[in-house]
């Protein structure tokens, strides 16, 4: 849940120095993922208010009247082998005031994280890593044309050989990751028309987008093994200003994509007494790309079986999913139940296979766990 009155300036800062100062398994101090979406908006950011026109490309690039934005890419992988593979890309991006006092080469008004992981499930082992940059002397940004997202040399980028398609490019010592992405459905604009309300307040809500069907080709390497792989990525994008209220505790998040052609996107937001937030919402794509809102009671979701943390943290990684109208249950069943990013922000981030009610493997995906604290 957020924190107030500690807001997202402080936060920011806060993570910085607790990645310097807290190895992996010490909580003393570390952030919880919904405190990065909480706190008392700055008066001087622009909020999510009502719907607005989207216009791509220029809204895969940056947004810097918003408090907080994030480019999210998550994703299915096989090797040549018959090896599988879960990766997750994040960059966030934290204002810490609305402008800059001067254009000093070192001087910044925006901190920069990213979490990168992958997944290997033939030696059932889940790589995490992160960084954190100012925004400032070209260590760190964003730009839109041509896109360009970047934090050293972990970098999303356009492909300039190819109009439309993307590239993915991380080393993070213990693996590395480089990929070219082609989406090959259209936009999905999340809630109302690209308006996605986290809660009641007026605000608290974000502007979101997704592109549910990507295909991905490349190379990884864990350790000094390499892999040619290839297989589907998701991208989520999402800016805002304080966008949960301050009785949400977390979230679980949703991103399947099944082997008939269809893409179900569905965040629960948990509220501190248990409940959910009739906020929670979704969508539902179709093969052809057309796509339905689904609201809090569309989707019924019921864990399975919990997984725990060698600290005692219990995150539910299997799952019941039954969506309506359709009447359709499917399971969820994580590729490896140890897929916590154990990092300055701790939460669950992991790659999943859709199951229907006979058993059968009709899709895959990724789920995102928050808030578990």
């Amino acid at each position: 849940m957020s924190v107030r009155p500690v807001s997202v300036v402080l936060l920011a800062l806060g993570v910085l120095l607790l990645a310097a100062c807290h190895p992996a398994g010490d909580d003393e101090g570390r952030m919880r993922a919904s405190d990065l979406l909480g706190g008392e908006p700055d008066a001087g950011f622009a909020r999510a208010r009502e719907p607005r026109p989207f216009r791509f490309p220029a809204d895969h690039g940056p947004h810097p009247d918003y408090q907080t934005e994030w480019w999210y890419l998550t994703g299915n992988l096989s090797d040549t082998e018959g090896g599988r593979y879960g990766f997750q890309v994040t960059f966030f991006r934290f204002a810490l005031a609305p402008e800059v006092a001067d254009d000093a080469p070192w001087r910044t008004r925006d901190v920069w994280m990213a979490h990168v992981a992958l997944t290997d499930t033939r030696n059932a082992r889940h790589h995490a890593a992160e960084r954190f940059a100012r925004g400032a002397a070209g260590l760190a940004g964003a730009r839109a044309a041509p896109l360009a997202v970047w934090l050293d040399d972990w970098r999303f980028t356009a492909d300039p050989d190819h109009p439309g398609r993307w590239r993915l490019a991380l080393d993070a010592g213990d693996f590395a990751l480089s990929l070219a992405l082609t989406p090959k459905k259209p936009v999905v604009l999340q809630g109302e028309h690209g308006l996605s309300q986290k809660s009641a307040e007026p605000g608290n809500a974000s502007y979101y987008y997704s592109l549910t069907r990507i295909a991905a080709t490349g190379e990884l390497r864990i350790g000094d093994r390499p892999a040619v792989v290839d297989g589907l990525a998701w991208l989520d994008r999402e800016w805002s200003t304080s966008a949960l209220a301050a009785d949400q505790a977390g979230w679980d998040w949703f991103a399947l994509q099944l082997d008939d052609g269809r893409e179900l996107m569905y965040y629960r937001l948990r509220l501190a007494d248990g409940g959910t937030d009739p906020a929670s919402a979704g969508s539902l794509v179709a093969p052809d790309g057309r796509y339905r809102t689904l609201s809090a009671g569309a989707v019924r979701l019921e864990p399975l079986r919990h997984w725990q943390t060698w600290d005692g943290r219990r995150y539910p990684v299997e799952w019941r999913l039954h969506l309506q109208p359709g009447d359709e249950t499917w399971r969820i069943r994580p590729v490896l139940d140890d897929q916590e990013m154990d990092l300055s922000v701790r939460y669950w981030e992991g790659a999943v296979d859709v199951l229907d009610a006979a058993g059968r493997e009709i899709g895959r995906g990724y789920v995102e766990l928050a808030g578990y604290d």
